[in-house]
């Protein structure tokens, strides 16, 4: 009995298809790097783990502090970073700020317990392409990460709307504090104060002298209508302490 039939052309048409689908799906699908900076343990390996089980998403390197982050992610070469607001031994404006100066084509994410009201339109301005709140989902948390790795941005719908009233000169909606008068330096300085600071210590920390240190002082007194330091630094405690989860 012939055995023809068991090779024939349409038989091995299909065996080369089944071949060929099987070389494919082995191929590995290039995984896109993330760099982590949180100052909480907790949260990186938290972090980490929810990113290490999506099949295109990695996490090449996480760290506490920006002291470690800028030498380490420029090893790394990350496709994106992630970052808090709340980092120690820098302030999150000041830290976007330095990452965009070194490395301005690096998509940053800021996650962050802190108030979008306060912290989303400067970390936008500071070089940040997306600002999202710790208390999103994993799934909201993926897809946002996707998107700015493909080049989007990202802001809630509160804060575009913010941006859009700003944009065309309309009083922002929902500004209900005179801190958001502010400047990005005025407010570094205001969080400063907050955290118990002398003028000394924020002049060596922003690179500044104690003489500009004292000319923001005063503006903020005055922006904020304080009259006095006492009562600056008191109130600056309070909205540190407000605004600004402890962990």
């Amino acid at each position: 009995m012939s055995t023809s039939q068991n090779h024939s052309p349409r038989r091995i048409k299909h065996a080369t298809r089944r071949t060929r689908a099987r070389v494919v799906d082995s191929v590995p699908v290039k995984k896109r790097r993330i760099f982590l900076v949180d100052g909480h343990p907790v949260t990186r390996e938290g972090l980490t783990t929810l990113i290490q089980r999506e099949e295109d998403l990695e996490v090449c390197g996480a760290v506490g502090s920006p002291a470690e982050a800028i030498s380490s992610i420029q090893v790394s070469q990350p496709d994106l970073l992630i970052t808090d607001m709340s980092i120690p031994g820098r302030n999150g404006i000041e830290f976007l700020k330095d990452i965009h100066a070194v490395l301005p084509s690096l998509p940053v994410l800021v996650l962050s317990m802190h108030d979008e009201t306060f912290y989303a339109e400067r970390a936008l301005r500071s070089g940040a392409r997306g600002y999202l709140m710790k208390e999103a989902s994993p799934e909201r948390l993926m897809e946002v990460i996707r998107m700015v790795l493909n080049g989007g941005s990202f802001v809630s719908p509160r804060i575009s709307a913010r941006l859009v009233d700003a944009a065309i000169g309309r009083r922002p909606r929902g500004s209900t504090s005179p801190i958001e008068k502010l400047s990005d330096r005025e407010f570094e300085v205001f969080q400063h104060i907050g955290n118990g600071r002398s003028t000394k210590e924020i002049a060596g920390t922003l690179n500044l002298s104690p003489k500009t240190v004292d000319v923001h002082r005063g503006r903020i007194k005055q922006k904020l209508q304080i009259r006095d330091a006492i009562s600056l630094l008191h109130h600056a405690v309070r909205w540190v302490e407000t605004q600004c989860p402890q962990g």
